[in-house]
């Protein structure tokens, strides 16, 4: 028995056990129940997330956000009440600063334009180039070791969490840095896994707020406010490692793709590549559960499209249908013109249509016009993730044979058909909830659900039992 979905407590030889699931813009808790062939999610919660403007720039309403986790913990409990523990992941790099009271202020959204400041002023201590030796870290201007450089406030914090870690500490009370997360920092050695102190000593940022590392399947702590008496365990709380951990590879040259608001392609690997080659393609390389690495390249994925989307209804003062859109779209001929989707003007909030149409030079589209230029917007993202693909497998040395794609792009049959034709290799969509799934599954061996040492191949053959991928063959 298996499924996405489920409402029964849990029956016989079935254990359960929340998941805090937190996206850029929106977030879930959800209940994993896990048995002999049971892998289940149910969904008791969700919010939306997403960027508040202060008078300083764009932060996280994380006091908002705490609420509701703290309300969806408790309607899973309420639903299940044999839930054993809890797990939080989220996006990387953002960060709360704590002093002896809390929070210094707001965290701030990667997105806000301080970022640029801290780029330069890091580059002028450290080049990228050593940079990239020391953490393997792609370049991106959010990165927290630049957001840190861009912060004044650092230098009077006790302590800098991101956020899994922060709202770990609200039910715990007990401040650390789970691994595969810090691993986006840019302050964790990629080599050894362990804060690079003379790193931060060298940029100005005391070693002192930098917390102690625990690895996924660690206990934090026992909660209190929020889920009184539930052990908390740190799972890959990076949601990239927790999806990763559900990608049911199929070949030892399998890449992957964990598709939604960004499109992380690449490879899983038992070492980092830190050549001048894999920093030339921008890869990155962070920290997987049971020690793998990340070896990815941030694409920017189906924000591209809910931008649109978005913009389109608020200019039309009613909501756009996105599945009738992509609909259409699919029956539109293949485009001819395709823009890059890692340009630097489609970062930020804002008017995406008109960005977009600016790098193709065209006007915007009219209204009867919307569905050509969606499938615009699904070939260029699918295109990109096909150049990655090719890259990873050059830098690699690795002959990629098939692309497995999680999370919400696997939904969206046009992206996955697009990116089997771009690369010429299948593409096997799902499960859709990899994040949850594999959040939930590093919990559940933790508690000994699975008997013995359960390896990570172990989870994915759970998986892959309980969702059975959906097959985009390329065509010629």
């Amino acid at each position: 028995m298996s499924g996405e979905t489920a409402g029964s407590p849990a029956r016989g030889g079935i254990r359960a056990v929340a998941a805090v699931d937190l996206g850029a813009t929106s977030g879930r808790v959800m209940i994993g129940r896990v048995g002999d062939g049971v892998l289940e999610l149910e969904q008791v919660a969700r919010f939306p997330n997403g960027p508040v403007q202060r008078a300083d720039g764009w932060h996280w309403d994380v006091e908002a956000l705490w609420g509701h986790v703290r309300e969806g913990l408790a309607e899973a409990r309420r639903r299940e009440p044999s839930i054993e523990s809890v797990g939080i992941d989220s996006w990387a790099v953002d960060y709360g600063l704590l002093g002896p009271d809390g929070l210094l202020a707001e965290p701030f959204h990667y997105r806000d334009e301080r970022t640029a400041r801290g780029v330069d002023a890091v580059h002028a201590v450290v080049p990228f180039e050593e940079l990239y030796r020391r953490n393997g870290l792609q370049f991106l201007p959010f990165n927290t070791l630049y957001q840190y450089a861009a912060d004044p406030r650092v230098v009077d914090a006790e302590a800098s969490l991101l956020i899994p870690d922060l709202l770990a500490a609200r039910l715990t009370g007990r401040r650390v840095a789970e691994r595969t997360n810090a691993s986006t920092t840019g302050l964790l050695d990629v080599r050894t896994g362990e804060w690079d102190l003379a790193l931060a000593e060298a940029l100005g940022i005391p070693s002192s707020v930098l917390p102690p590392l625990v690895d996924p399947g660690e206990t934090i702590g026992v909660a209190g406010s929020g889920a009184p008496g539930l052990p908390v365990v740190a799972v890959g709380s990076h949601d990239t490692a927790s999806a990763i951990v559900a990608v049911p590879l199929s070949t030892p040259h399998a890449a992957y793709i964990s598709c939604g608001t960004w499109g992380l392609v690449g490879l899983e690997l038992s070492a980092p590549i830190v050549t001048d080659a894999a920093r030339a393609a921008n890869f990155t390389n962070e920290g997987g559960v049971d020690s793998r690495v990340r070896f990815l390249h941030n694409v920017t994925g189906l924000w591209l499209l809910s931008e649109t989307v978005r913009a389109w209804s608020e200019r039309d003062g009613a909501p756009v249908d996105l599945p009738d859109l992509l609909a259409e779209a699919a029956t539109v001929s293949t485009p001819a013109h395709l823009f890059d989707a890692d340009d630097p003007s489609l970062a930020a909030p804002g008017d995406m249509p008109a960005r977009i149409a600016a790098l193709l030079w065209m006007p915007e589209p009219r209204a009867e016009a919307r569905a050509a230029f969606a499938r615009v917007i699904v070939e260029s993202i699918a295109d990109a993730f096909a150049r990655a693909v090719r890259t990873a497998g050059d830098l690699a040395g690795r002959e990629v044979d098939v692309i497995h794609l999680v999370g919400g792009g696997a939904l969206n049959a046009l992206l996955c058909q697009a990116t089997a034709d771009r690369s010429g290799l299948p593409v096997l969509a799902g499960p859709v909830e990899a994040t949850a799934l594999g959040n939930v599954l590093v919990q559940a061996r933790a508690l000994g659900c699975f008997g013995g040492d359960a390896s990570l191949e172990d989870l994915r053959q759970r998986v892959a039992d309980a969702f059975p991928p959906r097959r985009f063959a390329p065509r010629s």
